[in-house]
């Protein structure tokens, strides 16, 4: 029989060994993400020179200019010097704005971290019961609803949807407020705390504020969240599928025990942990697929900022927020496994 020291230190030893690889293959992926994007910027068919000082700036200007920027070094030495802007929080200067991207970034982000995590709210609070009376019932009328929803999840583009739900809760019904995050003449007056507008307002009290952004808010949201919605039914109704035909299941059934009991109790509970897989990649799906929402909506967000750094050929502004988008990805991707092993002691 092992002592309880021993085995307390054999556990501390184990800690401490997934907590290493979980930072090195996290550091990895990292600069993995860091080398994509650095050669992003090198194979573009745009002169990061020509895009600071124009394209009637003389010879002199340019060699200076090129110089100043680290090009003249070879590739490795662009690449380390590369890695510690980053890493020291210097994205450059964003050309759109005239403002260093990192600020750019915290100034656009919060509005699409409160969209999608709306949106995400939306698709996990229907899109898992749904999917869950979808397998109870399979092949029922009720199972084929939920699966046409499902279809046109994936079908229908995101901003037809958009333009839809413009035109009629919007400019039919007013149900709804219009593009913008807020009307204009309520910007500015609410203190930034958390950059989540409607948290903002919370914070300080404004309920008429707080009204008009939820008003902004809830639809570019629900569409995000219908996408995510059609996902996540889609998931679960096939996890569920799988454990409804499990022999433990059926000892259940055969016991007596209550249909409700078997499907939420049963089935349903061993698939939370594929299930925080799914809602993790899907969060970060809506934090960095929500271009053409943003677009429609006027939404002053992360895509809205990449798709017009793309158009004005602004790569600092480009790989800034790709590297920010890519960021995302990989924490949520990793508290996905954290996760995982938290809810699944096997998996350890």
């Amino acid at each position: 029989m092992s002592e309880p020291g021993a085995e307390t230190d054999h556990r501390a030893s184990d800690l401490a060994l997934g907590l290493g690889r979980f930072a090195i293959v996290t550091l990895l992926t990292f600069l993995g993400l860091l080398a994509i994007t650095f050669f992003i910027g090198r194979v573009v068919p745009i002169d990061p020179v020509v895009a600071v000082v124009g394209d009637r700036a003389s010879q002199e200007v340019y060699e200076a200019t090129r110089e100043a920027l680290g090009l003249d070094k070879p590739l490795p030495v662009q690449f380390a010097i590369y890695v510690r802007d980053v890493l020291t929080g210097d994205l450059g200067t964003s050309l759109t704005t005239g403002r260093p991207v990192v600020e750019d970034l915290a100034r656009f982000f919060p509005a699409t971290v409160e969209m999608a995590t709306v949106g995400i709210l939306i698709g996990v609070f229907l899109g898992v019961p749904m999917g869950v009376i979808a397998a109870a019932h399979a092949g029922s009328w009720l199972d084929q609803v939920i699966r046409v929803l499902g279809l046109l999840g994936y079908a229908v583009p995101a901003f037809w949807m958009g333009l839809v739900g413009l035109a009629v809760f919007y400019a039919g019904l007013g149900w709804v407020s219009g593009p913008g995050r807020i009307d204009i003449f309520y910007d500015g007056m609410v203190p930034t705390v958390t950059g989540l507008l409607t948290v903002d307002a919370l914070i300080a009290g404004d309920m008429t504020i707080f009204a008009n952004a939820l008003s902004h808010l809830i639809l570019p949201a629900s569409i995000l969240g219908f996408f995510s919605l059609a996902y996540i039914a889609r998931m679960t109704r096939s996890f569920m599928l799988d454990q409804l035909a499990q022999e433990f299941v059926t000892t259940a059934r055969v016991k007596g025990v209550s249909e409700r009991v078997v499907i939420w109790k049963h089935a349903f509970y061993p698939i939370r942990v594929q299930l925080v897989t799914v809602i993790g990649l899907s969060y970060a799906v809506l934090l960095e697929g929500s271009v053409m929402v943003e677009i429609v909506f006027s939404w002053p967000g992360i895509g809205n900022y990449l798709t017009t750094a793309l158009l004005r050929a602004d790569m600092a502004a480009v790989l800034g927020a790709t590297i920010l988008i890519g960021t995302v990805f990989i924490v949520i991707n990793r508290l996905s496994d954290l996760l995982y092993r938290v809810f699944d002691p096997r998996s350890r």
